[in-house]
């Protein structure tokens, strides 16, 4: 986890208003709590904000997984509830729940939901002696529930909204390569249009005038003019196809862009060679696709702040390659997405290898002509 995902995570709605919240019920139990317990209530209360903050912080460190600092709090929750026997303690156990909901399925936390109310009124019911305990059970069950929903939803929404930029940056990449694809049509045309009807009139224009140049009743000095400008003319014309050929084939630099363009984070780093253009289009369409699945797969399960790719020539291929300063993986799980990424390389004759040590790297490379 780096410096700027861990303030980022700080800063982020379910997390300050959690610690609002501690804040406001922690300064009420505190102020509350017998002399001789105050030490022990201020180390369950500082421990329930560690792990809190904790869990916040290791939203996406697999090292550290989010379940156990969840389950510490609740724990923690409970003995607080014991040792305050009034007030808002069970209030600590709605902000965990909020953050167990994330985290577990539906009939799972459902299940835990419903151990832990049912612990809840045995507390209200003996350590409080509360003539009023079920009901309390009920209203702070339908807090813990309505704080649950509220975070699931802003989870699913935040990601419906991540999902739908990441489609629609796909669309735009794909309508800029079909773009490029046209463009490119049309510009071979136009050079063989040159090449093969302007250039072969020309070519029959200078015999003319070649033939009227050796008349022997001599030729006037206008047919010279124009046999020199004939000549000119189809150099510059050979000039022209031949700068149109050099720039055959299909520029990704402007679908690349338009892919990672919406890419909140990590951070997009774009370096592309001026010389990687492709000539085929399915070619170039596979290496579209790896991209996005590069980007993609870096965008949701590497915690990384940058992610860096690079598009060269290198000889007879084409070479991409993306890397981030994620958290990588000790063994890499080959899903659909790679196989995906491998089985489109293959079919071009291209290929990929990958690198997980340190953060994520593939190197991809297709035949370029």
């Amino acid at each position: 986890m780096t410096a700027s995902n861990a303030l980022r995570n700080l800063l982020e709605p379910l997390c300050l208003s959690g610690i609002v919240t501690w804040a406001a019920v922690a300064s009420g139990i505190f102020g509350r709590a017998e002399t001789e317990r105050k030490l022990l209530v201020a180390i369950l209360l500082l421990a329930f904000l560690a792990s809190f903050v904790g869990c916040m912080l290791c939203a996406g460190w697999r090292l550290l997984p989010r379940l156990p600092l969840i389950a510490i709090q609740l724990l923690i929750g409970l003995l607080i509830c014991l040792l305050d026997r009034q007030g808002f303690a069970p209030v600590l156990l709605v902000i965990a729940m909020a953050q167990l909901a994330t985290q577990l399925p539906v009939r799972s936390f459902s299940a835990v939901m419903l151990v832990l109310n049912a612990v809840l009124y045995l507390i209200f019911r003996e350590a409080w002696q509360s003539e009023m305990a079920l009901t309390l059970t009920i209203v702070y069950a339908g807090f813990q529930l309505f704080a649950a929903t509220t975070a699931l939803y802003a989870q699913r929404a935040e990601r419906a909204r991540d999902e739908l930029a990441l489609v629609n940056a796909h669309l735009l990449a794909t309508h800029s390569l079909l773009e490029e694809s046209a463009r490119d049509g049309e510009r071979l045309r136009l050079a063989r249009e040159l090449h093969d009807v302007a250039g072969h009139k020309l070519t029959a224009l200078k015999l003319q005038l070649a033939l009227l140049a050796r008349d022997p009743a001599g030729a006037p000095p206008a047919v010279q003019t124009a046999a020199v400008l004939a000549d000119e003319l189809l150099g510059d014309i050979r000039g022209v196809v031949g700068q149109m050929r050099q720039n055959d084939g299909l520029d990704l630099r402007r679908a690349i862009e338009e892919l990672a363009a919406p890419i909140p984070r990590p951070k997009v780093h774009l370096d592309m060679a001026e010389d990687t253009r492709v000539d085929d289009l399915a070619q170039a369409q596979v290496l579209l696709r790896v991209a996005q699945e590069g980007l993609t797969n870096a965008a949701r399960h590497s915690a990384a702040d940058n992610v860096w790719l690079r598009l060269t020539r290198d000889g007879n291929r084409v070479l991409l390659e993306i890397r981030d300063d994620g958290r990588g993986a000790r063994n890499l799980r080959v899903g659909n997405g790679i196989s995906g990424m491998c089985e489109r390389l293959d079919g071009i004759g291209g290929g990929i290898e990958f690198d997980s040590s340190k953060g994520f790297r593939l190197n991809a490379w297709v035949p370029a002509t």
